[in-house]
């Protein structure tokens, strides 16, 4: 898929876009150069590059958190520059609350913006069984395994209203096998549910495994070397797919693009 254009008009066909961004922490020495992305809705994407490339920094400038050098931010369509609220953000870590319980933990984003428990119980409930939450609303955090502590983080996440969502690295911390688990349930249900996802991440079989298209950051200031599309079947099993010469081409083009 390629570049946004940017004169393409209001009634964009992503969820999710950056024309030609530029960014800086210190308003003077620029650190990410002319990026230009987009995301569909139901789309998984991931940005791929080495430590300290300006992936994260880039998840900044989109949802809001920080105000580009030049360039512009739209969610389906729609100018958000600089303006938070209107993507959801998944940090690495799940930053569930020790002292709440899971349910009072994935409806806190609704409470924080004026919703009263019971609303906010209400709207939760339905999605339990769908995050793979069932029977986990009175526990504690620390009563949950790593990989249900993230199915929690997301649909806080999700509970924040928005079908746009950037995750930073979201199943870094878990075990191999919890996270190969994870990552199929999240494709799945973020197909499901229509939401657009762009995910940034270290692991290059992490990308080439949950991604339609990838993103591939190098350079100083950092800026897209290259965008990977990968060919699969409508719905893989993950472990079958590693197997086919497919992901095997995708993870030789992003490696070449890499180095």
């Amino acid at each position: 898929m390629p570049a946004p254009s940017a004169n393409s008009s209001a009634s964009s066909p992503f969820a999710l876009e950056a024309r030609h961004l530029c960014l800086s922490w210190d308003g003077e020495h620029e650190v990410v150069h002319d990026v230009s992305l987009a995301v569909a809705t139901a789309e998984t994407v991931c940005m791929v590059g080495r430590s300290g490339c300006g992936k994260t920094t880039i998840l900044h400038a989109l949802s809001g958190l920080l105000k580009p050098m030049s360039g512009t931010v739209l969610v389906h369509g729609q100018e958000s520059t600089a303006e938070p609220g209107h993507v959801s953000y998944m940090f690495q870590k799940d930053l569930l609350l020790p002292n709440k319980r899971i349910l009072d933990n994935v409806c806190l984003p609704l409470v924080i913006a004026g919703a009263s428990r019971e609303e906010a119980f209400k709207k939760a409930r339905p999605l339990l069984s769908r995050f793979g939450l069932t029977g986990t609303e009175s526990l504690w955090p620390s009563e949950l395994s790593g990989g249900m502590r993230q199915r929690a983080a997301f649909l806080r996440t999700y509970l924040l209203g928005t079908d746009v969502m950037l995750l930073d690295e979201p199943f870094s911390a878990l075990d191999a096998i919890t996270r190969k688990d994870l990552r199929q349930w999240f494709s799945k249900t973020s197909r499901d549910l229509g939401i657009a996802s762009l995910m940034i991440t270290h692991d290059v079989d992490e990308a080439v495994a949950m991604a339609r298209r990838i993103y591939v950051l190098g350079g100083k200031p950092s800026h897209i070397v290259g965008e990977v599309a990968v060919e699969r079947p409508s719905n893989p099993k993950e472990t079958d797919f590693e197997l086919t010469g497919a992901f095997i081409a995708a993870k030789r083009e992003v490696l070449s693009l890499l180095n």
